[in-house]
C-alpha cells in the first residue's frame, strides 16, 4: 500500500481507467449536502486565487482508496474504486459540465484541458470499447455513460436516464458554472474560465491510497468506515460547551439541567430538510450561527463553525452565552408549534414559519432569529415588513419554479451587511438588498412575470401539494381579512377541481378544438379551490348543477363560496376559469408584493431561460404563432423543417412531439437540446425566442404595484 497526495491532474492524466465494482453502492451524494458545498469551495479557490495569485490557493477533497486491476487492458492501466466512488464520480462530472460550457463559449484549448480529465485519447481505447476513464459497472453506468457523452449544449431533461441522481448532478454543475462564468464576451469571463480550469487541474487535493492487487481491500475500506452512528453537529456542540464550561469553573450540572435545552423530544427529532434528514437541535444550531455571524454555513460545517464563533467572536463566557441560546431556541420552539396548530391566527412570523413548513424549506429561519435576537428591541412593524418582503422574494420564486439553491446565501448577506445598521434604516436597506438582486438565481420577480406564467400554468400539477394549498389558502386568508374573518383553519383540506380531470362524460363539448381548450384549463389556478371536506368521485365528476349543490353543502369557505355565487345564472366554464384564475393571481400579488416600480429585471436572461418555459407559453406572448415553420440548425440535418402545432407541440414527419428536445431527438437519435437545434424562419434559435419571452419588461408603467 502507498499513499500519495493528488490533483485531479495527477489522479487522471494517465491513460487509465478507474473502474466502480458491481458491490458498490449506487449514486447517492446530494445537492444540499455535497453538491453545493463542492462547488462554494470550487468557486471560492478560483475567486480567492483570481484576487490573490501569489497565494496559490488550493482545497483538500479527502481521500480516495484504489486497488490495481489485475486484469490489464493492452494500453490502460485499471484500478478497482474501494472507497471515494462518490467524490471521484462528482469530480468527473463537474469538470465534464465545465468541458461543455467552455467549449460553447470558444475556449477550445482550456476544454480540451478538462476533457483529458474525463476521457482517454482514442489511440489508447480498443474499438468499441468506451473512452471514459471512470467506468461504472453498478446500476449507474447507463446514466453516466449517457450524460457523459451527450453532445452539448446538454438538454437534461430529455435523457433517457434524466431521473438519475448522476444527471441531476450534471444539470446542477452546468447551471452553477454558467452562472458563475456569466455571458461569454464579457470582461471578466476569461479570467473566470482560466482559473476554473486551473482550480479543476491542480487546485484540489486528495489523498490516493494505493493498494497492489494482492492486498486485503476490504480490511482497509473497514477501517476507513468504521460502523457506527454518526454524532450529529448538536451532539458535537454539547461536547464542547460543556467541556467549556467545565474549564470555566462552571456547574456544568446545574447547566444541563436548566440551561440545555435540547434534550427533549422536539428537539432530538429529525426534519426534514429538502431531501435529507437532520436532527432539530442541528438545524437550529447552524441557522442561530448564520443569524450571528452573517456567514452561510453548510450543515456539515455547524460545529466547527461554532467552536470558532465561541472561541474568537462571540465576547463572552459560556456560562453567559448559554442562557441566550435557550432563549432563543424556545422563541423559534414557540414559532414553530404556533405553526403546527390547526387553529387560531398567527401572527406575521408564525405564518411565514408555517408557510416555510408548508413549502418545504428553511430559508428564512436565520432572518427570524436574527431579527428577534434578545437586546435589538426591534419595534414589531419592522419585523413585520422586512418578514413580509423577504417571504414575497421566496414565494414569488416559489410561483416561478426558480431554484432556491442560492437563496441561503443572500439571507447571510443581508444579516451581514445589516448587523449594526439602526432600526430606522432596516427596512429600507433589507427590501433595497432583496430589490437590488438582478441574476437568475436571486432575483425578486415582479407582476408581470408572475401574472404571465400563473395564468397558463397547470398549477396542480406542476406544485408539490402542500405548496399549492398553502397559495390557496394564503388567498383565502386575503379574502377573509377584508370582512374581518379569522385566518382559514390550517387542516390540510383537499383541494378539488371544480371542472373536473374526468370531465368529458359528463361535461360534453362540441368540437375538438373545444375540448381542447376545456383540457388546458383543468389544472390552472382558476378551477382550484379548497373545501373542508372532499367531495365523493360521484359528485366530483357530476355536472355542474348537481355539483354546484354538493359544493354549497361542502363548504365554508370564501374561495368556494365565491365560486358559488358567481354560476347563480352561468355555469362553470373556460370564461369563469380565466376570470378566477386572473383574481386569484391578483390576490397573491396582493399577499407577497414587491416595492412600488419593482419589475424583477435580471441580467442574465439566457440563464432565467428555465425548464418551466414551454412553447405554448411564446405562443401566448405571440412571439410565435401556429403555424410557424421550424428548422433544423445541425449541420447534418440543415433545411429540415417541423411545423408548430397550436397547442404547443411540435409536428415533424407525421408524428406529434410535445418539447423541442424530444423533436431533435428523432432526427439524430441522441440527446438534443432542442431549444439550441430548432430555429425560428428569422433564424433564431428557439432559446434566442425563450430569453426574449423571459426577460421581457413590463410595457405598462401605470401598473400598480403593492407597497411593501
Amino acid at each position: 500500500m502507498e499513499t500519495f497526495k493528488r490533483t485531479p491532474l495527477q489522479l487522471f492524466n494517465l491513460p487509465q481507467r478507474f473502474i466502480i465494482p458491481l458491490f458498490q453502492r449506487p449514486y447517492v451524494w446530494k445537492e444540499a449536502d455535497q453538491w453545493e458545498p463542492l462547488w462554494k469551495d470550487v468557486r471560492r479557490v478560483a475567486e480567492l486565487r483570481i484576487a490573490e495569485p501569489h497565494l496559490n490557493a488550493t482545497h483538500f477533497l479527502g481521500a480516495v482508496v484504489i486497488q490495481a486491476h489485475e486484469a490489464q487492458s493492452k494500453r490502460l492501466t485499471a484500478w478497482n474504486v474501494i472507497d471515494g466512488q462518490q467524490r471521484l464520480t462528482t469530480l468527473q462530472v463537474l469538470a465534464d459540465a465545465a468541458c461543455a460550457l467552455l467549449a460553447q463559449a470558444g475556449f477550445e484549448k482550456l476544454a480540451g484541458q478538462l476533457e483529458d480529465l474525463t476521457l482517454n485519447a482514442e489511440k489508447y481505447v480498443e474499438d468499441g470499447e468506451s473512452r471514459l476513464k471512470v467506468h461504472h459497472l453498478n446500476k449507474d453506468h447507463a446514466a453516466f455513460d449517457e450524460v457523459m457523452t451527450a453532445e452539448p449544449p446538454v438538454d437534461h431533461g430529455e435523457l433517457r436516464h434524466a431521473e438519475s441522481q448522476i444527471v441531476a448532478a450534471h444539470g446542477y454543475f452546468t447551471t452553477v458554472v454558467a452562472q458563475w462564468l456569466g455571458t461569454p464576451g464579457a470582461q471578466d469571463f476569461e479570467a473566470k474560465a482560466k482559473e476554473l480550469t486551473d482550480v479543476l487541474l491542480d487546485g484540489l487535493q486528495l489523498v490516493s491510497i494505493e493498494l497492489e492487487a494482492t492486498e486485503n481491500s476490504q480490511e482497509i475500506f473497514e477501517t476507513l468506515n468504521a460502523r457506527g452512528t454518526p454524532l450529529t453537529a448538536a451532539d458535537l456542540v454539547r461536547n464542547f460547551v460543556f467541556q467549556r464550561l467545565d474549564a470555566e469553573g462552571g456547574d456544568t450540572l446545574k447547566a444541563y439541567r436548566e440551561d440545555w435545552p435540547f434534550e427533549t423530544k422536539f428537539w432530538m427529532r429529525e426534519v426534514s430538510v429538502g431531501r435529507n434528514l437532520v436532527s432539530r437541535s442541528s438545524l437550529f444550531l447552524n441557522q442561530w450561527l448564520v443569524a450571528r455571524t452573517g456567514e452561510e454555513i453548510s450543515p456539515q460545517s455547524t460545529f466547527t463553525r461554532f467552536k470558532s464563533y465561541v472561541e474568537h467572536e462571540a465576547g463572552h463566557k459560556m456560562a453567559d452565552l448559554l442562557p441566550v441560546i435557550k432563549q432563543e431556541a424556545e422563541q423559534y420552539q414557540a414559532w414553530t408549534e404556533a405553526a403546527a396548530r390547526p387553529g387560531g391566527s398567527l401572527n406575521v412570523t408564525e405564518m411565514a414559519v408555517y408557510r416555510m413548513q408548508a413549502s418545504g424549506v428553511e430559508i428564512l429561519k436565520p432572518l427570524l432569529i436574527w431579527l428577534h435576537q434578545p437586546g435589538r428591541f426591534l419595534p414589531s412593524d419592522v419585523v413585520d415588513v422586512i418578514v413580509r418582503a423577504a417571504e414575497s422574494w421566496v414565494v414569488r420564486r416559489q410561483f416561478l419554479r426558480l431554484s432556491g439553491s442560492d437563496l441561503g446565501r443572500i439571507v447571510a448577506d443581508v444579516i451581514g451587511s445589516n448587523s449594526t445598521a439602526p432600526a430606522g434604516e432596516l427596512v429600507e436597506r433589507v427590501v433595497g438588498h432583496l430589490a437590488r438582486l438582478n441574476v437568475t438565481s436571486t432575483y425578486w420577480p415582479g407582476d408581470e412575470e408572475v401574472r404571465a406564467t400563473l395564468a397558463t400554468e397547470s398549477a396542480y400539477t406542476r406544485f408539490p401539494r402542500g405548496r399549492l394549498r398553502m397559495f390557496l389558502e394564503a388567498a383565502e386568508d386575503h379574502h377573509r381579512a377584508m370582512t374581518g374573518q379569522p385566518q382559514i383553519e390550517r387542516k390540510g383540506y383537499p383541494i378539488e377541481h371544480l371542472l373536473p380531470r374526468n370531465w368529458k362524460d359528463t361535461w360534453p363539448v362540441e368540437s375538438p378544438e373545444d375540448a381542447e381548450a376545456r383540457q388546458t384549463r383543468v389544472h390552472r389556478l382558476g378551477n382550484l379551490t379548497l373545501l373542508t371536506r372532499s367531495l365523493n368521485s360521484k359528485l366530483s365528476n357530476a355536472p355542474w348543477s348537481a355539483k354546484r349543490a354538493a359544493l354549497l353543502d361542502h363548504n365554508t369557505i370564501t374561495l368556494t363560496g365565491r365560486v358559488i355565487k358567481r354560476t347563480d345564472e352561468h355555469e362553470w366554464d373556460e370564461e369563469l376559469i380565466d376570470e378566477r384564475t386572473r383574481e386569484l393571481i391578483d390576490a397573491l400579488l396582493r399577499v407577497w408584493p414587491v416595492p412600488e416600480g419593482h419589475h424583477g429585471k435580471v441580467v442574465d436572461p439566457q440563464t432565467k431561460a428555465g425548464d418551466w418555459v414551454e412553447l405554448k407559453h411564446l405562443i401566448e406572448a405571440g412571439l410565435v404563432a401556429p403555424g410557424d415553420r421550424l428548422v433544423a440548425t445541425h449541420r447534418d440535418f440543415k433545411g429540415k423543417e417541423a411545423v408548430l402545432t397550436a397547442d404547443g407541440a411540435i409536428q415533424l414527419d407525421g408524428k406529434r412531439f410535445t418539447s423541442p428536445s424530444a423533436a431533435g431527438h428523432s432526427l439524430r437519435r441522441k440527446a438534443t437540446n432542442g431549444w439550441y437545434f430548432w430555429a425560428v424562419a428569422d433564424g433564431r434559435r428557439l432559446r434566442d425566442v425563450r430569453a426574449e419571452f423571459q426577460n421581457a419588461v413590463p410595457a405598462d408603467d401605470e401598473l400598480e404595484f403593492g407597497d411593501v
